[in-house]
């Protein structure tokens, strides 16, 4: 493609890159007025499962902003659909289960998809993407333990009490869970690949809910085998958790292309404690861009001081965009970034 942009690329491969390349989480979202119009007019399920709007979403940020990566606009919650899963997006509470597996016959009702015949409408929205876009485009899916959790506990949680005691009580349950979690994720995000995606992110957003040693016994496995499945496709892999100092190095050994950091955990310790091995992703707190935009352009400056101009770092936030983001903060971000 002409005039393709593949900074971000060649960042998630530690090649060096003119300046940094710079993606936010939620860059499709609520602080845009664009956004807000449509969703005025679309239910979040519908903006997911049109194709034609979910490509309209995508591509709203990348008309605003110098972006080098759109990211599909989608949800986690998608593959639910082709797992026989029953389930609501309620507005500002997140998905809600109907009905929480928690024994064994629960588990074994949930389905392994064909996602080409399950889930056509996202492979279809990256092929129109992938026609219009000229940076690289992200596809992503939940990993095992953050789907498990949704599942068992019924949607989002204060500390995810079930899930951990699913994990003590009924670990053969619980690893049961995980596998049909991982096939299902492996074959979804599979058929992005081939569809057109130039990567791919696992996001493990409750993960940190759990111990190194716990995650290394009964998580760790599981997210190896998928990044391994993965890995022949070519494309890079993001893993992405909150939470997560303490499992990063146990993170690292899934062998992930990319570990995002969310803003808990300085970038600089993170990646010495990384060993420099893989790419790093992050990671300023979302809050920074409710400040001023010195402010703003000040903790831009010193995550990239942090990244100490090695190949190999992705800036992003440490989560995603709030929705209360002065828009003029994004464009002082993105700005600051480049300047480097």
């Amino acid at each position: 493609m002409s005039g393709f942009n593949d900074r971000f690329l060649r960042a998630c491969r530690r090649e060096p890159v003119d300046v940094t390349p710079v993606w936010l989480m939620r860059q499709a979202g609520r602080y845009q007025p664009e956004y807000r119009r449509l969703r005025e007019k679309h239910p979040m399920l519908e903006l997911c499962t049109n194709p034609e709007l979910a490509a309209e979403v995508t591509l709203l940020p990348l008309r605003r902003f110098e972006l080098d990566a759109a990211i599909l606009f989608s949800d986690l919650t998608i593959p639910f659909l082709a797992m026989g899963i029953s389930f609501a997006l309620k507005e500002n509470v997140g998905p809600v289960v109907a009905q929480p597996l928690r024994t064994e016959q629960d588990i074994n009702t949930l389905r392994v998809m064909e996602p080409e015949h399950d889930l056509p409408f996202v492979a279809e929205s990256i092929r129109i993407l992938r026609r219009e876009l000229n940076v690289p485009l992200i596809g992503f899916a939940g990993a095992p333990f953050t789907l498990a959790a949704y599942l068992v506990e019924g949607g989002a949680s204060r500390d995810y009490s079930r899930v951990r005691a699913m994990i003590y009580c009924e670990p053969r349950l619980w690893m049961r869970l995980m596998e049909i979690l991982a096939e299902n994720i492996t074959r979804y995000l599979r058929m992005q690949i081939e569809a057109g995606a130039q990567a791919v992110q696992l996001f493990d957003s409750w993960v940190g809910a759990v111990n190194p040693a716990v995650y290394r016994r009964y998580i760790l496995p599981v997210m190896q085998g998928i990044i391994t499945a993965l890995r022949t496709f070519g494309a890079p892999i993001i893993y992405f958790g909150t939470g997560t100092a303490s499992l990063l190095e146990a993170m690292q050994e899934t062998g992930a292309d990319v570990i995002g950091v969310d803003w808990r955990v300085l970038l600089d310790e993170a990646w010495l404690r990384l060993g420099y091995r893989c790419a790093i992703q992050g990671n300023l707190d979302p809050a920074v861009l409710l400040s001023s935009a010195d402010t703003v352009r000040a903790e831009v400056q010193d995550v990239l001081r942090r990244a100490g101009g090695r190949p190999g770092h992705i800036f992003n936030l440490g989560h995603g965009v709030l929705p209360e983001t002065p828009i003029e903060n994004v464009q002082v971000l993105i700005d600051t970034v480049h300047a480097r």
